[in-house]
């Protein structure tokens, strides 16, 4: 199974856009999307079916046993995350709690334990085609840790399948470098902005350190020619591909804003996003 993410550094570019386009044209029988602190492609891709649900299980939280604590004080005195609220009983607060120990371990009475919590939502679709997501739940960490579950349960389910389309999150945090990881090509979504080209770059950096290769998308290329030549300019110098470039079209809005990919109506930007499609892929 060849892995084609789809990244661009900064939220707003039209990532998701252009992710759902590819996976309508290349009646792709794999997909998936990493953006697990704000998942937003099955607003596009509907789902004939229910999704099996799992939790997801990351750091250990503190759990303070009433029978066995003496309220000395402690735990509440040593916690640098204030997570541990004083009273009868004292309680610890989930989601300041960090897992550090230092609680379970300065407790004279060994009435602090840690217990598995439930930190996110892996949601698995799987009738023709293979859809894994997931959500993190408010204030839970290792989104990192996630993703490469969402991953693991695309690739492992989706077996036959010849190609899947990562739909990856913003940034060059964790689950950004997760989503990379056995990735085969990289295709950066960039906007023609100060912000944008600067987060372009940042991206690049960190997709180049795991050898992938790597592409280039313009979108809303027409919003500012002077910034479109400056990325053009830096990739020629990298000696990155760029594989087309797509216009500000209102017409995507609406698509969007009707649940349906650019690809399911007649638009510039949809005509446009089928070149780079066919580019992307030749790459590949």
């Amino acid at each position: 199974m060849k892995q084609l993410l789809i990244l661009s550094g900064k939220g707003g570019t039209g990532k998701t856009t252009v992710a759902s386009a590819f996976i309508k044209l290349s009646e792709a029988r794999a997909f998936a999307d990493c953006d697990v602190d704000a998942p937003n492609l099955h607003l596009i891709l509907h789902q004939s079916s229910e999704a099996r649900r799992a939790n997801f299980y990351g750091m250990a939280k503190a759990a303070i046993d009433p029978e066995l604590c003496v309220q000395c004080g402690l735990c509440q005195q040593h916690c640098r995350f204030e997570a541990i609220q004083a009273g009868d009983p004292y309680n610890v607060d989930s989601l300041a709690c960090e897992g550090c120990g230092v609680c379970e371990a300065i407790c004279p009475a060994k009435a602090i334990s840690f217990q598995p919590s439930a930190a996110g939502d892996l949601m698995l679709y799987s009738g023709d085609n293979v859809f894994s997501t997931a959500r993190l739940k408010m204030g839970s960490g290792n989104s990192g840790m996630l993703v490469t579950e969402v991953k693991r349960n695309m690739k492992y389910t989706a077996i036959n399948a010849d190609l899947a389309i990562v739909d990856g999150s913003p940034g060059i945090g964790c689950p950004v470098i997760a989503s990379l990881n056995g990735v085969d090509m990289v295709l950066v979504v960039a906007e023609p902005s100060i912000s944008g080209i600067s987060d372009m770059e940042r991206i690049i950096k960190t997709a180049e350190k795991f050898q992938t290769r790597i592409a280039i998308c313009i979108n809303k290329y027409d919003t500012s020619q002077d910034n479109t030549e400056k990325i053009e300019s830096f990739c020629q110098r990298l000696k990155l591909p760029i594989v087309g470039k797509i216009p500000f079209d209102p017409a995507a809005v609406r698509a969007i804003n009707e649940g349906k990919s650019i690809v399911e109506m007649d638009c510039a930007s949809g005509r446009a996003v089928k070149d780079v499609f066919d580019q992307t892929i030749s790459l590949l």
